[in-house]
């Protein structure tokens, strides 16, 4: 059974920094790509930051210089530190995989910034 467990979020002020996590289960965690994706109220899921199996890295414009996309192979974990947090950035965000077109999603984790 594929499970991704998205853990870190929470409440943060503006400025604030924070770092969430996803922990993978039930696939061979190095072979993917893993992405971050979020989605705010009344708008569409976008992607956040990606990374390949090799470590390749790309990022939204929008977060280019404050999020940063990172993975462990060994813990089967990829993270995202998030800094210089705006209310904009405000959104659940997910944690998803991805091998040959089959997609995993987690079940989200909520980023709240108050300004």
């Amino acid at each position: 059974q594929v499970q991704l467990v998205e853990s870190g979020g929470g409440l943060v002020q503006a400025g604030g920094s924070l770092r969430l996590s996803c922990a993978a289960s039930g696939i061979a965690f190095r072979f993917y790509f893993m992405a971050w994706y979020r989605q705010a109220p009344g708008k569409q899921r976008e992607l956040v930051a990606g990374i390949t199996s090799d470590g390749t890295t790309n990022y939204a414009d929008s977060v280019k210089g404050r999020f940063t996309i990172s993975r462990d192979n060994a813990k089967n974990t990829v993270y995202l530190q998030i800094n210089s947090l705006k209310p904009e950035d405000t959104a659940v965000y997910y944690c998803n995989s991805n091998l040959v077109r089959v997609d995993y999603w987690g079940q989200g984790t909520q980023v709240t910034v108050s300004s």
